[in-house]
């Protein structure tokens, strides 16, 4: 293949591509082991035709020992050719488990996709098929053609009988891959909707635990359970189906190569040797077409799997983004920024925006569903913005490189996901643990003391997603970890949700602290009385930016509008003036 047609493939037909290679030499292997196959064959005339007949004990042993010598031959291309598979394997795995981490990361992103981390599965499941028996056959079945030519000359009619068996199991295999195609793809599907409901109702135990909600969930998980495990029974039968047919016919082929010998030898057209040797060799030209329809399921599995992660890759490209070199100052802005969730169609954010200069804080408020949260995962590049623009010191957010950019970005988004680890470990982002910067972010959040107080201080474990602490607890390692290692722009959702008075005095000397730092702060909340350490507002209504700017002018801009709707509203509702009495000539009256 070309190297220009290579390069329009996909990325994993690419990566495939390069073991040719090995699959060249697993090739070469398997043309020697499929010829050496021929030893017994041929074993077996020269005993039966050659030295029975001559009675010659010497012949026996050099024919003996020439055949040893192949079959030493024969095992070693065989070990040689599996050990080669398993390697490329493992060599597979390497090269696409960091990749295929990442990919699955970023499809987390994506509300609509159930089980990204099923990936790994089909990889292993690929990598399985590629140095299992499946592909055996693949690498065998060109060399039938040899044996039936070697049976054709032993006579023309064993030739013909093993191509229309040959044929039979052909069509027994096209047969089993359109029967049981559909049944594993349902049973495939099933099966995944049953794992992603499970997993997303485990991580409200809490909430189905309190309400008694077990029952209600357990009866539909047993419905969906039920339809998954009819569609994997269907499956297997279908399946079972197929090995059965694959089964009578193997075992005819044998009988009737036997017995169709035996009756050429009767008829003086064949040796005994030949009829020995004959049906040896018809079994060996049908082994790789008998293995196909028996791992048939298997190479279904491998392809969805591979299709999978195909769409995968495709889906999360490779980023392959230039470096800036520099550490960011945090200069944010926003420009007519348009966005939605991932899988939403409507756009959240409408038109929006907003300047946060370096070394400021700006509050964003706003009522439920305005879209705070959707502009903390934009601001970030969490999630793509599909119109305007959103800018970090003048370059596109989704321009910079995450691996970079990440250590200068601090977040604290709503729902607190904690590490399962340490307090140290969570706070220094799963990374290394430099006591320092810990200690540092912990008495920046107010969290120091109360750690201390724990029996094993900073190395006290915390359970899978902090599940050993309280809310308020978490929030405030949650924000210890945004503010590790003093990060230019920090993003905090609803820092101040699960805080008492103690923790939220906390919050504010952070913001202040990172505020004399120069350090930018995005600060989202519902509560007004935040503002206090704002240094500029941005103010959303359905998405729509309603005000934005510095504090002070902001909230002048506001009591202005408050206080001209309430003069609107008084004069709506004042009585209409008396008009004077009229006096007897019909005009109004006057008292001058």
């Amino acid at each position: 293949m070309k190297i220009p047609e290579m390069m329009n493939r996909d990325e994993l037909s690419r990566t495939l591509w390069g073991f040719r290679y090995e699959f060249m030499v697993a090739g070469i292997f398997s043309m020697v082991a499929n010829l050496l196959m021929l030893t017994p064959t041929i074993y077996m005339l020269q005993v039966y035709d050659r030295v029975m007949l001559s009675q010659s004990t010497g012949t026996l042993i050099a024919v003996s020992l020439i055949t040893l010598f192949f079959f030493g031959v024969l095992t070693f291309a065989e070990w040689s050719r599996s050990k080669l598979l398993v390697s490329s394997g493992v060599r597979l795995d390497e090269l696409l488990s960091k990749r295929l981490f990442h990919a699955s990361y970023e499809a987390y992103l994506n509300p609509e996709v159930s089980n990204p981390s099923r990936s790994f599965n089909d990889l292993t499941e690929v990598r399985q098929f590629l140095t299992g028996n499946g592909i055996f056959a693949f690498f065998d079945a060109p060399w039938a053609p040899i044996y039936i030519g070697v049976l054709f000359m032993l006579h023309p009619w064993l030739g013909v009988m093993a191509i229309f068996f040959g044929l039979v199991q052909a069509v027994l295999a096209w047969w089993g891959s359109q029967a049981t195609k559909p049944a594993q793809a349902e049973a495939s599907k099933s099966q995944q909707d049953v794992g992603g409901y499970l997993q997303s109702k485990f991580r409200n135990a809490e909430v189905i635990e309190s309400m008694g909600m077990v029952s209600h969930l357990y009866r539909r998980w047993s419905e969906r359970n039920a339809k998954a495990m009819g569609s994997a029974l269907n499956a297997q039968a279908v399946a079972g189906r197929v090995v059965a047919w694959s089964k009578f016919v193997r075992y005819t082929q044998q009988s009737l190569a036997l017995g169709g010998g035996a009756l050429l030898v009767i008829q003086g057209e064949l040796s005994p040797g030949a009829m020995i040797a004959a049906n040896v060799l018809t079994t060996r030209a049908l082994a790789p077409i008998d293995l196909m329809v028996g791992t048939w399921t298997g190479f279904l599995s491998a392809k969805e799997a591979y299709v999978r992660l195909r769409d995968l890759l495709q889906a999360h490209p490779l980023r392959n983004k230039e470096s800036m070199g520099v550490v960011p100052k945090g200069d944010v802005a926003l420009k007519d920024v348009v966005a939605s969730a991932p899988g939403r169609k409507e756009p959240i954010l409408k038109g929006v925006s907003a300047i946060m200069p370096a070394g400021t804080v700006t509050v964003v408020l706003g009522a439920s569903g305005s879209g705070k949260s959707t502009l903390a995962r934009v601001l970030l590049g969490i999630w793509p913005h599909t119109g305007g623009e959103v800018l970090l010191d003048g370059q596109p957010i989704l321009n910079w490189d995450r691996m970079e950019l990440g250590p200068h970005i601090g977040y604290l988004p709503q729902d607190i996901e904690l590490f399962d680890g340490t307090i140290a470990e969570n706070i220094a982002r799963a990374g290394q643990v430099v006591s320092e910067k810990v200690i540092a972010a912990a008495e920046a959040s107010g969290l120091h003391q109360m750690i201390l107080r724990f029996p094993k201080g900073y190395d006290t474990p915390m359970g899978e997603a902090g599940g050993l602490l309280s809310g308020g607890q978490r929030q405030r390692i949650g924000l210890a970890r945004a503010l590790y290692g003093e990060p230019a722009l920090v993003v905090l959702d609803e820092p101040n949700a699960n805080l008492d008075d103690e923790g939220e005095n906390a919050l504010v000397r952070a913001v202040q602290g990172l505020k004399a730092k120069g350090k930018t702060v995005v600060l989202i909340s519902h509560r007004p009385g935040i503002v206090g350490v704002a240094d500029r507002l941005l103010i959303l209504h359905q998405g729509t930016v309603q005000a934005s700017g510095p504090r002070d002018g902001v909230l002048a801009a506001l009591q202005q509008q408050r206080e001209a709707a309430q003069a609107a509203q008084t004069a709506q509702v004042a009585p209409p003036a008396t008009p004077p009495a009229p006096s007897a000539d019909g005009n109004p009256s006057s008292n001058s």
